[in-house]
């Protein structure tokens, strides 16, 4: 279990990283216009250059890729029941995202900001979560079809 967690940290790393990048395009086109905003500019004061503003994000992106990769082998652990996998994979990704965010300025440093955030945060898990719950059903019931298929239709 440890030697797949690494694994699946250093895998999650670029597509942190990945993800982090298009986001960055994503929120160009809808904001910036013709401009490209590789980073809140608050992160770019604070980091004293754009350059590093933009290798710090990056790090916490890949730290984000690392972190979600890595605790997604929750959903293996199939003697938990889906309530406490769900809880356990939220509150693990929560402690990693919340202060990634706050530390990359992509919420506002105050109750509201991060309230805010964290509901934003919690909406997309949710959705994402019964995207994926949905997918999950159809899988199984597909096999279980084939299944009766296979051993009462020969």
């Amino acid at each position: 279990m440890k030697k797949k967690i690494i694994l699946r940290s250093i895998l999650g790393i670029p597509i942190g990283v990945a993800v982090g990048y298009l986001i960055t395009i994503l929120i160009s086109l809808a904001w910036a216009g013709d401009y490209y905003s590789p980073c809140v500019p608050e992160l770019i004061l604070v980091a004293g250059s754009e350059l590093r503003a933009v290798i710090f994000q990056t790090f916490l992106c890949s730290l984000l890729g690392a972190g979600f990769a890595a605790s997604s082998i929750i959903w293996e652990i199939e003697h938990w029941s889906i309530v406490k996998q769900t809880g356990i994979y939220f509150l693990i990704v929560s402690v990693i995202m919340m202060p990634a965010a706050y530390f990359a300025y992509w919420m506002e440093h105050s109750i509201a900001g991060f309230l805010s955030y964290f509901g934003i945060f919690v909406f997309i898990f949710v959705i994402i979560w019964l995207i994926q719950f949905i997918a999950g059903r159809r899988n199984v019931k597909k096999l279980n079809e084939n299944l009766h298929k296979v051993f009462y239709h020969g």
